[in-house]
């Protein structure tokens, strides 16, 4: 059905069309697609201590303002992450701003963290309770003074009600974002974190986002940095301002951040760069080109033990959990494993 929309989908502005996503999961315009895998072994698994009935996400990007996370439960996802969320609401960058490379099944965006602040979101979700595992991924205000502070205002707004809660250091739209990349600013950002959390006497789990676009040396600095401060889970990885060489489309050269097919082989590679270090200590959550059974099965083989998805769902619709699913359930049945974790790490 959605291979027939899409050329229509397809000639809309890639802004226009995802609004038109949204609204779509919000008033149940999308079907709910019968899955045979459902309740499937190979798939089940546990994050933060909850029970998962598969090991693919919502990355975030897709519902900003937390506006569809229960239809995308409903679409096969084993967990969502709504944001990037910050404590005001800010328009973002101009547009255009959202750039579709459909011969790269890619797409460049600058966004600029649209979203429509943290206590406007808060309140959606306090009215809509949750029908799976939930993060929310924060972020500073482009204009704030302090974004130290902005994390904690975040912190302090959401950790009631999310399952687990992002730190977003690596989107190349919030100017100078990645400096938190350095060891000395991470560990800072990590240990107020940590302290506030117990002044607030929260348990809330905690994830750190990362950039594809870090070198051998920085990978071992922040792993270091993660492993002191106890962070759980690492999202690896974000879009990449790079990784421009190889693209077809004449808007190859637009400024933003690259996700999708392009940058799977380069998520995957910084996947199994940090599983070789960590080895087990923290999970990781791959993301980057996931549109397949084939990439999600690689993913998991560099070391990721759950996956996220965006673009994937952008150029192969709303059943991709699904499709996902019956392609790794092959590949996994040729391995002859009882379930899908028995995989992660193998390629060393």
């Amino acid at each position: 059905m959605f291979s027939n929309l899409r050329s229509l989908i397809f000639k809309l502005d890639p802004e226009t069309a995802h609004n038109l996503a949204i609204k779509s999961l919000k008033f149940n315009f999308v079907p709910n697609i019968l899955d045979e895998d459902k309740d499937n072994p190979l798939f089940k698994t546990r994050l933060f201590n909850n029970d998962l009935k598969n090991p693919i996400g919502m990355a975030a990007g897709f519902d900003k303002n937390a506006e569809v996370y229960n239809s995308l439960f409903k679409l096969g996802f084993g967990f969502v992450e709504v944001g990037t969320v910050t404590p005001l609401k800010q328009y973002g960058n101009p547009k255009p701003r959202v750039f579709r490379l459909v011969e790269d099944e890619a797409l460049i965006n600058r966004l600029g963290f649209n979203n429509y602040g943290a206590g406007n979101i808060l309140e959606r979700i306090k009215s809509n309770k949750q029908n799976g595992l939930l993060g929310i991924n924060i972020g500073p205000n482009k204009n704030t003074e302090n974004r130290l502070n902005d994390y904690i205002e975040c912190l302090k707004t959401f950790y009631e009600i999310a399952d687990y809660i992002t730190i977003n250091i690596s989107s190349p739209n919030t100017e100078d974002l990645r400096s938190f990349h350095d060891q000395t600013k991470l560990n800072e950002l990590l240990e107020t974190i940590d302290k506030e959390k117990k002044t607030l006497n929260s348990q809330v789990p905690i994830a750190v986002k990362v950039s594809p676009d870090i070198d051998d040396q920085e990978i071992n600095k922040i792993s270091e940095v993660l492993l002191n401060n106890n962070i759980e889970v690492i999202i690896v990885s974000n879009t990449s301002d790079s990784t421009r060489e190889n693209l077809n489309n004449i808007q190859g050269h637009q400024k933003g951040g690259l996700s999708g097919k392009p940058i799977e082989k380069k998520s995957t590679d910084l996947i199994n760069k940090f599983y070789k270090i960590l080895r087990g200590r923290i999970k990781i959550i791959g993301v980057g080109g996931v549109d397949s059974g084939k990439g999600a099965y690689e993913k998991f083989l560099a070391g990721a033990n759950y996956v996220q998805l965006y673009t994937g769902m952008v150029f192969r619709g709303p059943n991709i959990v699904n499709m996902i699913k019956r392609e790794l359930k092959e590949l996994l049945t040729k391995d002859g494993v009882k379930n899908y974790t028995e995989i992660v790490g193998k390629k060393g």
